[in-house]
């Protein structure tokens, strides 16, 4: 067993996953998985800039992790950067600071190898009840990754609609009005056009989602009491659950949002755009390829990370 730190910096959170990973097992056993709302993306959609305010939260946050890993004893690490960080113009700023704290090199990764990470850490372990090929779904804060394929992506691609940017663009409401509804409806529909011709939808036996706005969603159609990732990971829920899940929770006020026991204080903001783009990609998986149902995972672009350093 060697034990790896894989970390994410996306545009809404900045999450680690110390583990233990086995390659002859195959198997990855977690010894600490954690998220932290930063917001490293604030403003990027409009200004191309990271912030200095969400520089500073950020790097306090890999401050802390860095001091998780060397009391876990960490042996390897990999540090990844997506969407805010591919589009700041100060991106040079962010990756020193990350460098000086880890003394590795952070990788701003383009968007189809984060597709592939996320590939390979959602489908890997899916039970053997769910067919291939796999429509593998992560909806990030600045981004939106697609991929196809059976134990190996075969095509991906990432489109800019992600729960931040969407919210930043459209949803100033609260609640959102229908007239800001619909444009981001259009934006997203039209990355997701972008996306469909590289990534064929119809082939399609089984849709997976993960990241936050779908493991939020999951929860709010499983009505839990709390954030409860072992019934989270894994939960299948037909269409018609998804999309009135996806419905109540960007018809609510943040206030509301903020009642419900299963919510994260980061996502209360950003959720219905993020529940948006859910609905709007069932849909389209519905429509060209007549799946009915998704499969969440809890499992994603950490765990290919994980793998990543075992080979």
């Amino acid at each position: 067993m060697t034990r790896v730190a894989a970390f994410d910096c996306g545009t809404n959170s900045l999450r680690l996953l110390i583990a233990d990973v086995d390659p002859a097992g195959p198997r990855i056993v977690d010894v600490d998985r954690r998220m932290e709302i930063v917001r490293l993306g604030e403003g990027v959609d409009r200004t191309g800039h990271l912030s200095p305010e969400a520089l500073d939260r950020t790097l306090r946050v890999v401050r802390f992790y860095s001091a998780l890993c060397r009391d876990a004893g960490v042996e390897r690490m990999r540090f990844v950067a997506t969407s805010a960080s591919r589009d700041a113009d100060n991106r040079d700023e962010f990756v020193a600071g990350v460098r000086s704290v880890l003394g590795i090199e952070p990788e701003v990764v383009a968007g189809q190898e984060e597709a592939e990470l996320s590939f390979v850490g959602a489908t890997f372990g899916l039970d053997a009840e769910h067919p291939e090929p796999f429509l593998v779904v992560d909806i990030g804060g600045g981004s939106t990754e697609i991929v196809i394929g059976d134990d190996a992506a075969d095509a991906g691609a990432s489109v800019d609609v992600g729960c931040v940017r969407v919210t930043e663009r459209h949803l100033h409401s609260d609640p959102p009005t229908p007239e800001e509804v619909v444009a981001a409806a259009q934006d997203i529909d039209a990355a997701i056009d972008t996306a469909a011709e590289k990534v064929p939808f119809g082939p399609a036996r089984t849709l997976v989602g993960l990241a936050g706005s779908v493991t939020t969603v999951t929860a709010h159609a499983l009505a839990l009491p709390h954030y409860d990732s072992a019934r989270i990971h894994g939960a299948v829920l037909s269409l018609e659950r998804i999309v009135a899940s996806c419905d109540d929770l960007l018809a609510r006020t943040r206030q509301q949002r903020a009642a419900l026991p299963f919510m994260h204080p980061g996502r209360i903001d950003v959720i219905g755009a993020g529940a948006l783009i859910w609905r709007r990609v069932v849909e389209r998986a519905a429509a060209e390829a007549a799946l009915r149902q998704a499969v969440t995972s809890e499992h994603d672009i950490l765990d290919g990370l994980a793998w990543s350093l075992v080979g």
